[in-house]
């Protein structure tokens, strides 16, 4: 007991009953070296996923980002966004500023790909559901691909996810890009009753990305995609590839 006590001393929060709850589900749990975050490593029907919790990537989160990425061989072309609505105005208004104040005619590649798409891409529409067009907006490269991934399972597991994980409604982003798909949330504490909630919802989202890239065949790709680096490693000595 004394020997545990002092071992966690100085290593920042106690990320146990996570860890716990990670072993027990057969995933693989890292704390971070300066003890402010953690990275779980796990499978989806034998492709591997990674989630980090730690210091935010992007400026419009806060405190801690919880991400989420997996690697699924989409088309290329496939790029589509959900994001939360008080979110998709925020950066909304944000790429108009930045035209109007700066005269440019395009975004470079600084941009975050999030706030690119909301201007290059169409909207996607959100029927049938209140819940969805009250809490979430989306664009999509193709017309038809970004309706067909809300529909069924994706939007009953967002439908869900509103009232629970993203039930305080912070700035939530989930897109496929360049073959994989990426989650991004705002979250200030990370137990194992969110944890497990995101990662549901992550692991619905790759599943119905699947079913539509898989009816999308090897079609010629419609978009160039974009060339910006969607995520970086939590610390150090890890993959640095988007």
């Amino acid at each position: 007991m004394f020997k545990s006590f002092f071992a966690n001393q100085g290593l920042g929060p106690d990320y146990s009953e996570v860890a716990a709850w990670a072993k027990r589900r057969g995933h693989a749990f890292k704390r971070e070296r300066d003890g402010q975050g953690f990275v779980i490593d796990g499978k989806l029907e034998g492709a591997p996923w990674r989630l980090e919790w730690g210091p935010p990537q992007r400026p419009y989160i806060a405190g801690h980002e919880l991400r989420l990425r997996m690697e699924l061989g989409l088309p290329p072309d496939l790029q589509m966004l959900v994001v939360s609505k008080s979110l998709m105005e925020t950066l909304e208004k944000q790429a108009f500023e930045q035209f109007t104040q700066s005269n440019q005619t395009e975004m470079g590649d600084a941009t975050p790909e999030e706030t690119r798409w909301l201007v290059m891409f169409p909207k996607m529409p959100m029927n049938g559901s209140k819940v969805l067009r009250q809490n979430f907006g989306g664009v999509s490269s193709l017309p038809n691909e970004g309706p067909a991934w809300l529909d069924g399972p994706l939007g009953h597991a967002l439908e869900r996810a509103a009232g629970t994980v993203l039930r305080e409604r912070p700035p939530f982003v989930l897109m496929t890009l360049r073959g994989r798909i990426y989650l991004r949330m705002q979250l200030a504490s990370a137990d194992e009753t969110d944890v497990a909630a995101a990662i549901a919802l992550f692991e619905t989202a790759g599943t119905e990305a699947l079913r539509v890239g898989r009816s999308r065949g090897e079609e010629p790709a419609a978009w160039s995609h974009t060339l910006s680096t969607a995520w970086q490693p939590l610390g150090t000595g890890r993959d640095k590839k988007a």
